[in-house]
């Protein structure tokens, strides 16, 4: 304590320079308005995708800052592409990113898309998301309300997007999901007994893991093969697994009520 100072002297706290800011930033050197700028995306969506596991949070500093990296950016970039180009709902984008960058490491990325350059179109053509359809129309055919559309979208089953005059459309692709709610609402299962489009939302979760178990399984398994071999493998034995997972859950249905 020098002189003149006492324990009750105000003491100035440590000035971090920019420089030592920096440092402990590590690569983290874009803010939210430069991811915005960058991308043309609101802060409230980057926010919102942060909130839904889309994006990974920034590195705080502060209360009310955080730096992102060029990875955010990339990453971003590939979210507001697939939402708005190719209009994917956002399950399917988080099932994407999951897969990205947790299943595959990068031989593995490259052996799958070596493999699904010499797929048979039906099962890679994405041509259909690239058209949107009048989501209140598909809702009558398929006698549904629009508030069953208006929670399959805010579940992020759907791929949509809203009209100039704030009508929702959704990607043709996504029309079949639509038509099986409503088929499930003739056969009675209805709002007044409490069914809602929510419902479902365990079956695109068990989905989503089996899918990725699989993804994970084939790229093990196959990736010291030639791609031109693996393909037709892998056309061939699917028909083989759908099949083995509608019988087998009609297996488990009748398993059940026969031990009752």
């Amino acid at each position: 304590m020098s002189l003149g100072e006492t324990d009750d002297t105000p003491r100035a706290e440590p000035q971090a320079t920019d420089d030592a800011k920096a440092k402990g930033r590590g690569d983290h050197h874009l803010r939210m308005k430069d991811l915005c700028a960058a991308t043309g995306l609101e802060r409230q969506a980057i926010h919102f995708y942060i909130q839904q596991g889309l994006l990974p949070p920034g590195k705080k500093t502060g209360r009310n800052m955080a730096w992102y990296s060029d990875e955010h950016l990339q990453r971003l970039q590939l979210i507001k592409k697939l939402q708005h180009e190719r209009f994917l709902p956002l399950k399917a984008i988080k099932a994407v990113l999951d897969g990205r960058g947790e299943a595959f490491a990068p031989a593995q990325h490259q052996f799958l898309e070596r493999v699904r350059d010499r797929l048979a179109p039906e099962l890679v053509d994405r041509a259909p998301r690239d058209e949107l359809v009048d989501g209140e129309e598909v809702c009558r055919r398929a006698g549904l309300e629009m508030q069953d559309l208006e929670e399959a979208t805010a579940l992020g089953m759907l791929g949509s997007e809203r009209g100039p005059d704030g009508e929702l459309r959704i990607a043709a692709g996504d029309v079949w999901m639509l038509e099986t709610f409503g088929e499930m609402r003739r056969l009675g299962f209805t709002r007044e007994l409490g069914f809602t489009v929510a419902d479902v939302g365990f079956y695109e979760e068990a989905m989503s893991r089996l899918f990725r178990e699989e993804m994970r399984l084939l790229s093990r398994r196959l990736s010291h093969l030639p791609p031109e071999q693996a393909a037709p493998m892998i056309e061939r034995a699917l028909p083989v697994i759908h099949t083995f997972l509608t019988r087998y859950h009609a297996q488990r249905v009748r398993d059940f009520f026969g031990s009752l």
